[in-house]
Order: structure tokens, then C-alpha cells, then sequence
């Protein structure tokens, strides 16, 4: 009797339906049991392929940084930038006076060239009197200059040479006025005759007043800076750090009878200065 309940038509159904809910269970979940399968296959090949590296020692680790450092090339300094960017505009510029014989009348001062015309703006003491004035160009260049312009109660003259060199490069004029105390500064110059020298320094001071020894003329408005300048940088230019042109050097603070730098010089601005070459003050 029990036989033949198992074999009921019923029964056999209800098997049925319960296999083929597991047929479609194990079909579902087939496909992410491969799928798993597949990832810890893929990980394994991964690790087995690309072993994981072997961490440095901390010798290792220092010799790599020393190494680093001294294979990194450090940018220039402003200084140098500073330098190739003004020298060709700079101005070597000898005076004789009425006597050509006595070495003494032999004046040394410095110059920078302002415009395609090769205009050369200076400082008025440095050729003030003089009877001859011979300019050098950076690139070798020799001619005569004359005074065009001047305003003497600035320091500030302006000379045209009878002869240009074959490329004029005129200096980039800066603005004084954007300039802080501090902020680095730039002089290059022909001090005591040593032809294209730069010294850095800072801004060290505005709107100072200053009247040179020998002279009566008491100069105002001038930037003061601590940038060592010599006899022969008179005229010469004061440069920011990108190499603008933001003063005319005029003077030095001599507590002393003696004509040396003692930390102290002083500068027209040259927004002032360029007044002298007919272009307005800004």
C-alpha cells in the first residue's frame, strides 16, 4: 500500500517541481561562483607574476635621496638673470675735460640705453662740465655723445651717441612705485672702471632727500638702497629681480671724507628719470 502512494502520480510531480527549482537555483548561481572563481585565479596569477617588492632598506632609502639631490639642477639666481637680461643695454661712459693731458680730468661713470634711438639716460653729475664724452656699447661699440637733456635738480641727463651699435636693445623700465622696502635690488655698473659689474642688495628706504658732497643741489624723492655701489656706478641703473630698470644711480652717503661705499646709496626713480628723456612721469 505504502508503494503505491510513492508512486502516485501527485508525488512524482511535486519531485519534479523540486528538482527543477534546483536545476534553476544552481543555474543562477552558477555564473557568480565562476565568476569568484575567476577573480581569486586572476589575484593569484597577478601575485604570482608581480611579486610584491622588496621594501628598502633604510641605507637604500638615503642613497636613492642622495643621488636625487645631486643630479637636480638648481634653478639660476636672480642675480644672473638679472645680469644677462640688462647688460646689453648697459653703458660704459668716459669724460675728458678741457685739459686731455692731466689724468685727473678723466671721469668714469655708467649709462643705459632707453629706446630704439640708443638714447643713453645718466646721471647729469657724471658728464656735467665735460668737454668730450665717449660712450661704449656692450658689444664693443665706441662713439661720441652729447647732451640732449638734463634736468640737474634730478641728477638726470640724457646723451645721444654719433654712432649705434648694430643691435640696439633698450632697457625694460620698471616702476619704482610697486617696489616695498626689502624687496631685492640690483646695480650694475662700471664701478672704479671695472666695466659691467653687478652687486645685489635690498631697498632700504623712500622718498629721501640727499645733497652730494661738493654740490649745492639737494636731491629729492630718491630711493634709498643698500646694493654696493662705487665711484664709476653714477648713472648706471637699479634693477628689480626681473631686470627692469626702476632707478638712476646718483649718489653715495659719505659720512667721511672718503669716496667709498659704506652701506648707503641712493637712487632717482625712474619714473622721475625718464621725464628728462621727454616721457611723461608715471
Amino acid at each position: 500500500m505504502r508503494d503505491d502512494l510513492n508512486d502516485s502520480p501527485a508525488l512524482q510531480s511535486k519531485t519534479q517541481r523540486i528538482w527543477q527549482r534546483i536545476r534553476a537555483l544552481v543555474r543562477q548561481a552558477l555564473p557568480v561562483a565562476i565568476g569568484i572563481l575567476a577573480a581569486f585565479a586572476g589575484l593569484l596569477l597577478y601575485a604570482l607574476l608581480y611579486p610584491a617588492p622588496t621594501p628598502l632598506t633604510p641605507q637604500e632609502a638615503n642613497d636613492i635621496a642622495l643621488d636625487v639631490l645631486a643630479s637636480a639642477t638648481p634653478p639660476p639666481a636672480y642675480s644672473a638673470q638679472v645680469y644677462q637680461v640688462i647688460l646689453p643695454s648697459l653703458v660704459y661712459i668716459q669724460t675728458r675735460d678741457e685739459n686731455p693731458a692731466d689724468e685727473n680730468d678723466v671721469g668714469v661713470g655708467s649709462g643705459v640705453v632707453i629706446n630704439t634711438d640708443g638714447d643713453i639716460l645718466t646721471a647729469f653729475h657724471v658728464v656735467d662740465g665735460a668737454a668730450e664724452i665717449e660712450v661704449i656699447f656692450a658689444d664693443g661699440v665706441h662713439a661720441t655723445a652729447v647732451i640732449i637733456s638734463a634736468e640737474p635738480e634730478n641728477d638726470i641727463a640724457v646723451l645721444h651717441p654719433d654712432r649705434l651699435p648694430e643691435i640696439v636693445v633698450p632697457a625694460v623700465l620698471g616702476n619704482a612705485g610697486a617696489m616695498r622696502i626689502g624687496d631685492e635690488a640690483f646695480a650694475v655698473g662700471n664701478p672704479l672702471g671695472l666695466a659691467g659689474s653687478l652687486s645685489a642688495g635690498v631697498i632700504s628706504g623712500f622718498d629721501r632727500a640727499f645733497t652730494p658732497r661738493n654740490s649745492e643741489q639737494r636731491l629729492e624723492g630718491l630711493i634709498q638702497f643698500d646694493t654696493a655701489v662705487n665711484p664709476g656706478n653714477s648713472g648706471g641703473p637699479l634693477l628689480n629681480r626681473y631686470g627692469q630698470v626702476i632707478g638712476i644711480v646718483t649718489a653715495l652717503a659719505h659720512p667721511s671724507d672718503q669716496n667709498f661705499f659704506i652701506g648707503i646709496g641712493f637712487a632717482v626713480p625712474i619714473q622721475t628719470a625718464v621725464s628728462a628723456a621727454g616721457g611723461p612721469r608715471y
